[in-house]
């Protein structure tokens, strides 16, 4: 926050009285409000613009040599805890891509670890040159009566808008408990609105009569367009539309077409969860905006929806453009076309120049330590067993780069009674162990879509309950791959056919995070797709964040629990067989 002398000090260079910090000159500016692109010095002082002009005065100066001046991107909405990395480490990431702000929801680690992790993401932020605003999460957990590690009631969330970060209520996504008047979720946006908060929507299939319950709430944002159609009308119904491209979670495609020349204001582009090896190898919202680019979005239109549309859409009034007031977050581009990254200014000070970080100002301030939540089940070999009478059962349908699902019918093998995978048929077990308080709880479905040989993967990550979930071809191979996820304080495990681990990322921080650097991750996630191609045939999909959102039950069509499967369109557990 600035101070009086701050503030005094840049109107004094606004107008020529004193020296900036910083000027960039021979730029070209792109003008976020006009669509035009400008001409004239960017005078920066105290980490602000101060004014575009000409300023002969300053402490610094930078050539821009013709390069294009952009605001710093901002991803509308991300889950940090997707990347597998602290936001110490994430923030390395994302700067070289340009992006300088996100607006994330950590619902992940709330679900494990409460108010303590929302807690813990806000401190490790502290002192890197992003900025991580949060959202608070409204789900937790994702629907009534999940098995996760805490719940956050109203009462819990209300304390943490007093940080200063802590700009609104995160992705309400248990529709149901909003259509019916639930009196917590309610309060919990009656509190967004009173400390001047944004509301995020999830909705994810819903049509646009039940948009009016979102709507009437004060909900004004959504992120779950899958097509055109749908984001069109999440537009007209009046919100702020986040186009999506992640590791599994790939709309933006089929979603751009919806954008047009009057209607692009209202567009924004978020991540929402992508892995850092694809954060590496992609980029993040600048790869969203060569995508739209490519579609046919005009570049400059293209960079609004990456800026001031993002700041707009999350009322944050001093982000998102190359101006007079407003932060000095800047990235210059050598092309518009191909959004080339030469330099990216934080605050007005060089962090990233030439695809080089400046270590320096990446130095981690704030916390690093977090005590995990223990790891809490019993699991025996029977916990897998899945009794039938009836070979005719419901599968879940893994659908590549989507987070959707199928619900498929399917004749299965039966011996014994007992549910036997068929690698031929593609239908395999998958389980859900309940891991944060020994419930005994274990649901035990058929998946469709891992190619799955031999062996099986696990992981404890698995949105939002982030209980453990594994696939595989025998009971064996699975309960080896939950054991050593388990004995490790969780991660991803790959196992053949004997148990043997192939490979494995460790995630000590409640299960969902590495203490390691982005960088180790990367090689860690290198080794385990390498692993998983040793016993699957399957490919062009990252299959363990596919497999976590397996057990998400508030996205369609059917995913499994602890408690066993879930039916999105009747919002409840049904059995395995067909009746």
């Amino acid at each position: 926050m600035e101070n009086l002398k701050q503030l005094q000090e840049r109107v004094a260079v606004s107008d020529g009285r004193a020296s900036a910090d910083l000027v960039i000159k021979n730029g070209r500016i792109v003008n976020v409000f006009s669509g035009e692109i400008m001409e004239g010095d960017v005078a920066i002082k105290n980490g602000y613009i101060a004014g575009i002009g000409h300023f002969p005065h300053a402490e610094n100066v930078i050539d821009a040599a013709g390069e294009f001046i952009v605001p710093g991107f901002i991803d509308a909405h991300v889950h940090v805890e997707s990347a597998m990395v602290t936001p110490a480490e994430f923030a390395r990431v994302l700067l070289p891509n340009g992006v300088t702000t996100i607006i994330t929801d950590p619902h992940e680690i709330a679900n494990v670890a409460g108010e303590k992790g929302i807690e813990f993401m806000l401190e490790n932020a502290k002192g890197v040159p992003l900025d991580m605003f949060v959202m608070l999460p409204s789900s937790v957990p994702a629907t009534e009566g999940e098995h996760n590690g805490e719940t956050l009631h109203a009462e819990k969330l209300h304390p943490l808008y007093a940080h200063e970060k802590v700009i609104g209520l995160a992705e309400v996504m248990d529709f149901p408990s909003v259509a019916k008047g639930n009196p917590d979720i309610l309060t919990k946006i009656i509190d967004a609105k009173k400390e001047g908060g944004r509301i995020d929507g999830h909705g994810a299939g819903l049509t646009s009569a039940d948009l009016n319950n979102y709507l009437a709430v004060g909900i004004r944002t959504d992120h779950e367009s899958t097509n055109a159609s749908e984001a069109l009308d999440r537009l007209r119904a009046g919100m702020f539309v986040m186009l999506r491209e992640g590791t599994v979670g790939r709309d933006l495609i089929a979603t751009i077409p919806a954008v047009t020349p009057n209607n692009s204001h209202r567009f924004c582009f978020c991540t929402d969860d992508k892995l850092i090896n694809d954060l590496i190898t992609e980029g993040s919202i600048n790869y969203n905006i060569r995508l739209a680019i490519k579609k046919g979005i005009e570049p400059i239109t293209a960079i609004q929806m990456a800026t001031i549309n993002a700041a707009n859409c999350h009322n944050l009034p001093y982000l998102g453009a190359v101006a007079a007031g407003y932060q000095a977050d800047i990235v210059f581009l050598k092309d518009l076309q191909t959004v080339e990254i030469t330099k990216v200014l934080k605050h007005g000070e060089v962090v990233v120049e030439n695809g080089s970080r400046n270590e320096a100002a990446f130095e981690q301030r704030g916390a690093t330590k977090f005590l995990s939540p223990k790891i809490n089940h019993h699991l025996t070999k029977k916990d897998l067993e899945l009794p039938l009478k009836n070979p005719t059962c419901y599968v879940i349908g893994m659908q590549p780069n989507s987070l959707f699902t199928e619900k498929l019918i399917a004749e299965v093998t039966i011996q014994d009674g007992l549910f036997i995978p068929s690698t031929s048929q593609d239908l395999l077990k998958m389980a859900v162990v309940e891991r944060h308080h020994d419930t005994g709880f274990v649901g035990v479905g058929i998946v469709r879509g891992f190619g799955l040989t031999e062996g099986a993967i696990a992981t404890t990550v698995a949105h939002d309950s982030h209980n453990i979930v594994a696939v595989g071809v025998t009971d064996e191979a699975m309960e080896a791959a939950i054991t050593h996820v388990t004995n490790t304080g969780g991660g991803i495990a790959v196992v053949d056919a004997s148990g043997k681990v192939l490979h494995d990322l460790e995630l000590p921080i409640a299960g969902l995070l590495s203490d390691k650097s982005f960088e180790e991750v990367e090689q860690d996630l290198v080794g385990l797709t390498s692993a998983f191609k040793q016993i699957s045939h399957a490919s062009g999909f990252d299959p363990f964040l596919t497999l976590s959102f397996l057990t998400l039950p508030v996205i369609p069509e059917l995913k499994l629990t602890d408690q066993g499967l879930f039916d999105f369109a009747t919002f409840q557990i049904i059995p395995n067989e067909v009746n």
